[in-house]
């Protein structure tokens, strides 16, 4: 059995497939500096892998993001169109183990939002909504445009109407609803089985975030973002 090729670190090799300047200076900033290193091919090919993966969605999120090139002048809007891109595709990033290889990790951020206002009834409403489903089934072209105004839907992660005492819970193709916890509400992230808690007395939990944002459009308005790393 021959011995697995290897490659100096000095070396970058340029097939059809790499003949692009953005991806060859990617692959030079990973590493290939000529430092001495010794890389495996393997290591080489995962590196070339991932970045070809980032480019490419990169590349299909120009393409899709309803928010870009809206005049956005409210906070809340203006917060969902920084996080659209991330709910819409997720994000690759490259992860040395310590093993000293490299592998592809996807980093995704996910959010959830809080709404607290009034519908077309006058009544009001509260709920969560799973922002990165929300995107995939619905256009949130009149949204960002002002014609409408996001508002919670018995169809969301939760939903409450004040007037009607009417309460829904549904989980998501990303979170699991647990409904039934003494202490409140708590959401379970199903790609890492990190648990969110959104009692604002409490911490959101790991690698998550509550941001309240001052708006003009709601009664009240909460983010709460979330990075989930997990080895594919």
């Amino acid at each position: 059995m021959g011995l697995p090729a290897v490659f100096p670190a000095a070396t970058v090799f340029l097939p059809a497939s790499l003949q692009d300047e953005s991806l060859a200076r990617q692959l030079v900033e990973l590493g290939y500096r000529g430092t001495g290193e010794v890389v495996k091919r393997e290591d080489f090919e995962a590196r070339k892998a991932a970045i070809e993966i980032a480019m490419l969605a990169e590349r299909t999120q120009k393409k899709t993001l309803t928010s870009a090139g809206k005049d956005l002048q409210d906070n809340f809007l203006k917060a969902l169109a920084l996080r659209e891109e991330d709910n819409r595709n997720g994000k690759v990033s490259m992860i040395k183990t310590k093993a000293r290889t490299w592998s592809t990790m996807p980093q995704i951020k996910l959010t959830v939002i809080f709404i607290r206002d009034r519908n077309s009834h006058g009544q009001e409403v509260s709920g969560y909504i799973d922002y990165a489903h929300r995107l995939k089934i619905e256009d949130f072209e009149v949204y960002f445009s002002g014609k409408r105004r996001l508002l919670p839907k018995p169809t969301d992660m939760s939903f409450y109407n004040w007037d009607s005492h009417i309460a829904v819970c549904n989980s998501t193709p990303n979170y699991q609803v647990i409904a039934d916890n003494p202490e409140g509400l708590l959401f379970k992230y199903k790609r890492d089985r990190k648990i969110l808690n959104v009692d604002p007395k409490t911490l959101p939990g790991d690698n998550s975030t509550r941001t309240p944002i001052q708006t003009e459009l709601y009664i009240q308005a909460v983010i709460f973002d979330h990075i989930s790393r997990r080895k594919t």
